[in-house]
C-alpha cells in the first residue's frame, strides 16, 4: 500500500480520537452498520478528496465497510489532522496522502495519486480534484461514472463547468442537501470558525466590532454566534434579499469600505475572490485581525498586503502580523485559509455526522443510478435527506407527529376550504 503521512506513529492516538468522534456520529453509524451487511460499493474505486479529520475517517471506515476501494487525499493544505491520517494508514489500511503544512506541489502531487487509483466515483470538498481531473488528467474521466461535491465553493464551480458543458460525469451537491447546509453551515462552521480565531489570537470578542463577509448559511451560523459571545456583529453583502435578511435579524449591515475602518475582527465567507482587498486594508485600524473561513485563501487579497507590507513575522502560531509603512499593523490568520480548519479541529462530529451520511448515501445512490444521470449537477434526492433528518431524530430521542389519513386526504385535495 502506498501512502503519504508524516509519521505512521501517531496512528495510536488518531485511533482514540476517530472513535471519541464516532460516539457523535449515531446516523453515520447506522449506515455503517447497512454497508457491513449490503456491499452496495463492492469493486467500486473511489477517490476522496476532502479535510483528513477524525470525522472524515469514520466516513471512509463506512465507505470502505460498504466494499470500497478508498484513496483518501487532503482537499486543504493546512486541514490535515495527521494523528488521523496515521490511524486510517495503519489501522484501517486505507492509503491515505495528506500532511498539515503541505506545499501547493506535495498538495497537487497527492491530487494526482488520487487520480492514478482511476477512481469510478469521486468525491470532493471543493472541487479541486474533479478540476484536476478535468484540466490535467482527462484520460482518466472514461472511468468515472460520478462524484459528489461537498462545499459551496465546490458546487459553484462544478455548475459553472455544466453551464460551460465541460462537466463529463454527473455530481451530487451534497452541499445543498437541507440537512448539510441548514446544519452543517450554520451550526458547524458558526461555532467552529468561532473556535478557531479564539484557538489562534486568545481575543476576547465581547465588545469588539465583528464584520462577517457574506449572510450565506456559514455567515449566517458565525454572525449568531459571535453575537453571541458579545461581539458587534457588521455584515457585508452584495444579494439584497440576504442583505435585508441580515437587517431584519438584526444587524448592521453595510458595505465593507464602510465596515473596514470600524471593525476589529473580520472573516469572509463567500465563496468569492478580493472580498477583502487592498483598499479595505488602507483604511483598517492598527491592530485588526483578518481570517477567512471560505473554502479557499482568496478571500482575502492576501498578495497585495504582501506587497503593502515592509514587515511580516509570525507572532503567535497562525497569526502573522503584517506592518504597514505607516506604522499599523494587520493579523491575518491561518495563512488565510479556513481558520476553523488550520487553528481549529473543523465541525463538531454531530453536525458533520449528518454531511457525511448524505457523502455516503450519495455515493450508493450514484453506483445505483449512474446510467440513468447527465453530465450536469444534482441535488441530493428528498428522500435520502429526509431520511438522515430521520434518524438524526431517532438517535437524539425526539419524536415528531404523523400525519393521519384524513389530514392527507385534506392537503392533496383542492375542494376543501374554509
Amino acid at each position: 500500500m502506498n501512502y503519504d503521512i508524516k509519521d505512521p506513529k501517531l496512528a495510536e492516538g488518531g485511533r482514540r480520537r476517530i472513535q471519541w468522534a464516532e460516539r457523535e456520529m449515531p446516523v453515520l453509524r447506522s449506515i455503517y452498520e447497512r454497508f457491513k451487511k449490503e456491499r452496495p460499493l463492492e469493486g467500486i474505486r473511489m477517490s476522496a478528496c476532502l479535510h483528513v479529520t477524525t470525522e472524515t475517517a469514520n466516513l471512509a471506515r463506512t465507505l470502505q465497510a460498504g466494499g470500497a476501494d478508498l484513496v483518501l487525499v487532503a482537499s486543504n493544505p493546512l486541514s490535515t489532522q495527521d494523528d488521523v491520517a496515521a490511524s486510517l494508514v495503519m489501522h484501517d489500511e486505507i492509503p491515505v496522502y495528506a500532511i498539515k503544512g503541505e506545499d501547493n506541489v506535495t498538495y497537487y502531487k497527492h491530487i494526482n495519486a488520487a487520480i492514478d487509483h482511476k477512481p469510478h466515483i469521486t468525491m470532493d470538498d471543493g472541487a479541486d480534484l474533479v478540476s484536476t481531473l478535468h484540466k490535467d488528467r482527462r484520460e482518466n474521466l472514461g472511468n468515472v461514472i460520478g462524484g459528489t461535491e461537498e462545499t459551496t465553493t465546490g458546487v459553484i464551480r462544478l455548475k459553472a463547468m455544466a453551464m460551460d458543458g465541460a462537466l463529463e460525469f454527473p455530481v451530487i451537491a451534497v452541499n445543498d442537501a437541507m440537512t448539510k447546509h441548514l446544519f452543517d453551515n450554520r451550526y458547524g462552521t458558526g461555532q467552529s470558525t468561532i473556535d478557531g480565531i479564539i484557538r489562534a489570537t486568545n481575543i476576547l470578542l465581547a465588545g469588539k466590532t465583528f464584520v462577517v463577509a457574506g449572510y450565506g448559511w456559514c455567515a449566517r451560523g458565525l454572525a449568531m454566534r459571535a453575537r453571541g459571545m458579545g461581539a458587534n456583529v457588521i455584515v457585508t453583502e452584495v444579494d439584497p434579499l440576504k442583505a435585508l435578511e441580515a437587517v431584519m435579524d438584526g444587524f448592521r449591515v453595510m458595505p465593507m469600505i464602510e465596515a473596514a475602518p470600524i471593525g476589529d475582527i473580520f472573516c469572509t465567507l463567500t465563496g468569492d475572490i478580493n472580498v477583502i482587498d487592498k483598499h479595505h486594508f488602507e483604511v483598517m485600524k492598527d491592530g485588526a485581525i483578518v481570517s477567512n473561513s471560505g473554502h479557499f485563501n482568496v478571500e482575502i487579497n492576501i498578495p497585495a498586503l504582501e506587497e503593502m507590507a515592509v514587515e511580516k513575522r509570525l507572532v503567535r502560531p497562525f497569526v502573522e502580523a503584517y506592518v504597514l509603512p505607516d506604522g499599523r499593523t494587520i493579523h491575518l490568520l491561518g495563512e488565510g485559509r479556513l481558520i476553523n480548519l488550520a487553528a481549529a479541529e473543523g465541525h463538531p462530529a454531530s453536525v458533520m455526522d449528518m454531511s457525511f451520511a448524505n457523502q455516503a448515501l450519495s455515493a450508493e445512490y450514484m453506483v445505483k443510478n449512474a446510467d440513468k444521470l447527465e453530465k450536469t449537477v444534482y441535488s441530493v434526492p428528498e428522500e435520502i435527506d429526509k431520511e438522515i433528518a430521520r434518524l438524526k431524530l431517532e438517535s437524539m430521542g425526539v419524536k415528531i407527529d404523523v400525519l393521519t389519513e384524513e389530514q392527507i386526504r385534506y392537503l392533496n385535495s383542492w375542494q376543501e376550504g374554509t
